[in-house]
């Protein structure tokens, strides 16, 4: 978090974090498709010619949330091949928020664990407690076959501290009601530690309400 008193702005910094081609890239595409466009910046991809993200993507959104404040947010997406590692530890530096993207194919289990284990290692190996850090479990991939069933992802959320979401980046669904649910996790621990109600005048319930309302409705979603 960084907060300009000067500027009246409060900045939050997101991650997108999972395993390579879960669909990192494709939710912030999505996010700057169905955002308002007065909040929305230029989405700027550092790319390979296979379309695979190199080093990083960034997704500003800048939102009025009253009293002369504006929250910004910095969405972030890492890397997912495991050659990048050093670059995944310096994008999730000073993190607020993470999203782990998994593949919902049963054939990518192991991938999704192992790199949700690699996330806890490097959290921990930038001084950051995994337990502290606000984070939702986004299972992206929805509509193809052989996929984890609902009642799986269900028994998987009962046993997790991480919210589940389910997803099809590709198709916008999912997308926001994971954005939502990550910023409303993470204005929570901000609150909780950094009491910005009483320091700066920051109202919890006004804020998430102007950001709901310029990113747009979160209409329910069930997997076909």
């Amino acid at each position: 978090m960084r907060l300009d008193l000067a500027a009246k702005e409060l900045t939050l910094k997101l991650v997108y974090y999972g395993p390579a081609l879960s669909g990192k890239t494709s939710n912030l595409r999505a996010i700057h498709r169905l955002a308002s466009s007065e909040a929305c910046g230029q989405l700027m991809t550092l790319a390979m010619k296979n379309e695979r993200t190199l080093f990083f993507d960034m997704l500003p959104i800048a939102i009025a949330v009253g009293d002369g404040f504006r929250v910004r947010l910095k969405l972030f997406s890492v890397p997912g091949q495991l050659m990048h590692e050093a670059t995944r530890r310096l994008v999730l530096q000073a993190a607020d928020g993470i999203a782990f993207i998994a593949d919902s194919r049963r054939s990518e289990a192991s991938t999704n664990r192992e790199s949700f284990l690699r996330l806890h290692r490097n959290l921990r190996h930038n001084g950051v407690d995994p337990a502290r850090m606000p984070m939702v479990v986004q299972f992206n991939k929805r509509d193809l076959e052989d996929i984890r069933s609902d009642e799986e992802l269900e028994t998987i959320g009962a046993r997790s501290h991480e919210p589940i979401y389910k997803a099809v980046a590709t198709r916008g669904h999912g997308v926001m009601q994971t954005l939502h649910g990550l910023i409303r996790k993470t204005w929570l621990k901000l609150e909780t530690d950094q009491h910005l109600e009483d320091r700066v005048g920051i109202n919890a319930s006004r804020s998430m309400r102007a950001i709901e309302s310029m990113l747009g409705n979160r209409p329910e979603w069930q997997a076909p």
